[in-house]
Parts: C-alpha cells; structure tokens; sequence
C-alpha cells in the first residue's frame, strides 16, 4: 500500500499498488472527472504529481500518445493510467464540468503553459514619465500613432535579446524573459532595458521635430520564480488567450520601476539581479527602498550601461 495526498481535497488515501491514481480517488469517494471511462481517450481526469514523482510508474503506450499530443509536462499525468509505487501527492487539474471546459479549450500547443509550470526568469517593467502631460494636447490618433512606433521601437531591444513582450498596459509594457530556459536571462533583460533607453534617445528628435516635446522612461527589472500559464478564453470574435507569468516576481519587478522616479533614475534591478550581472554591467548608485506590499527595506541598483567585454550586441 502507498498513500496518496490529494489537492485542493486535503485527503490522504491508501492506494493498492495495483490500483491507477483515478481508481484510488473514487473508491475514496473523491469526484474525479474522468469524461471517457478510464480508458485514456481524454485527458480530464489528469493530475499534477507534486510530489513523489520518481513513485510514479512509467507511462504507458496510451498515456504516452496523449502526453506527446497535449506537450504535457513530466508531472502532469493521466490518474487512469498512473499507477504508483510509493507515497505521492497530486492535485486534481478538472474540478467540476466548467473545468473540464476550459481544460479542453486550452489543450494543444500550449497545453504546459495553460496548466501552470513553475520557471524562473527575469521580469521587466517599463513605463512612460509624463505621458499624461505629453499627450494631453495631442488628438488620440495621433497619442495611437505615437505609442505604436513606441512600442516598436522598445520591442527590437527586447526581442534581440530573447525576451518577448507578454502585455502592454496604457503606456507601460511587461517583457518575460527565460520563458525559453535560456541562461544568462539576468544580463539579457538588463542589455534589453539598456537597449530601450538606446533606442528612446534615438526616437526623440523624432517626438521633438514632430510634436515639439519628447519624454523619459522608468525600467525595472527582477528575477524570480513564477508560475507560467495561459490565461484566456474563446469567444464569440475568436481566441482571447495569452501566456503570462503569476507571482511574487511579477509583482516586485513593477514595484521596482515604480521606484526610478523617487531615487531620480531611468532604470532600476533588484538585488538578485545585480548579484548576477555586476561584474558585467556599469552600476550607478544603489538606493534602499521601502517596497509597497513587503516588509524590510530592499537595496536596488542603477543600471547604466555595458562594461567593454560585453559591448558587443548579442551574447
């Protein structure tokens, strides 16, 4: 016998070693959605092992079929076909029919991602200082037309160096980097934020000639740990799903931006940034900083540009 811990149900169950994951939870009276019968025809009854793993046999030919199908994740298994061989923890992906919605609106190409899989990667914040003012007097096709060469601009800096642009909001963007399990992300998003306030410097004559007045730029970037997954629905006008990452990380890389416009800087990294990149990366001066939403003071540096062994684009 081996026990089987089972999420969000807090339940702890002996399992026969014999028995499949599914089995296990409905002789235990767990309502387990399992759309096809246990015959690994559908992928509803699926679960996350967190824990216990290497207790988990090997998948089977139908398991596999399904796995390679949906690009699930080593720990997202079918509970009609797993069987274990020791103590194991899952959690149950379908909780009710509207689950089982969304669980098949999101299988196929991103099937890991809309479940959720835990990376760590570099996050940065960018936003405009002083748009309001910059705009208030322009017609809003022309405030379009400016944020969209704007956004052009900043996508190229981040885009060469491996990072991808998961939102824009108002005048600000969040760019991901990592999502590719590319090392380096740290130095990657620091020469991308260096390479937007580049490009900013290049497209203000531009704002100048053409509106007579430009504006500045606050970027802040951190690395952490996340939960990546795709978010969204279907509806009437078509796909509306967008992979994002969830966490702590997310939230303090914002916080960070927010904070150039106290300390008088144009771009800010955290600590654990900087630990990674100072001996690659020109620093400025280092603030210590009260954090919204955490408690203690927080140590962020000024990024100022590329020490001479690493000037040349790319990595």
């Amino acid at each position: 016998m081996a026990n089987v811990t089972v999420w969000p149900d807090h339940k702890v169950i002996p399992t026969a070693l014999d028995q499949t994951l599914l089995q296990a939870t409905l002789a235990a009276g767990i309502t387990h959605i399992h759309a096809c019968g246990g015959r690994a025809r559908c992928s509803t009854c699926r679960v996350q092992i967190t824990a216990g793993l290497e207790h988990c046999d090997a998948r089977g030919p139908e398991e596999q079929s399904m796995a390679e199908r949906l690009h699930f994740a080593p720990e997202v298994r079918l509970a009609c076909q797993t069987k274990i061989q020791g103590d194991v923890a899952i959690r149950r992906m379908a909780l009710d029919a509207d689950d089982e919605v969304v669980l098949a609106t999101h299988a196929g190409k991103n099937a890991i991602a809309s479940i959720g899989e835990e990376k760590r990667i570099a996050i940065l914040f960018s936003d405009i200082r002083g748009f309001t003012t910059f705009s208030e007097n322009l017609p809003p096709y022309d405030v379009i037309h400016v944020l969209n060469r704007y956004f052009y601009e900043m996508a190229k800096p981040i885009e060469a160096n491996g990072g991808c642009i998961d939102n824009y909001m108002g005048d600000g963007l969040m760019a991901l980097f990592g999502m590719d399990d590319h090392p380096d992300v740290s130095l990657r998003a620091v020469k991308a934020g260096l390479g937007m306030l580049e490009a900013l410097a290049k497209l203000k004559p531009y704002l100048q000639a053409l509106h007579g007045t430009a504006f500045q730029i606050g970027i802040g970037v951190h690395i952490g740990d996340v939960v990546v997954g795709t978010i969204g629905q279907v509806g009437k006008g078509g796909h509306h799903k967008r992979t994002t990452a969830i966490g702590d990380a997310v939230n303090f890389a914002s916080r960070i931006e927010s904070e150039n416009k106290a300390a008088g800087t144009s771009f800010l990294i955290s600590e654990a940034v900087y630990q990674q990149v100072k001996q690659q990366v020109t620093i400025g001066k280092s603030v210590r900083v009260n954090i919204k939403g955490k408690s203690g003071l927080y140590t962020l540096y000024e990024a100022l540009g590329l020490k001479d062994a690493i000037t040349a684009p790319g990595l």
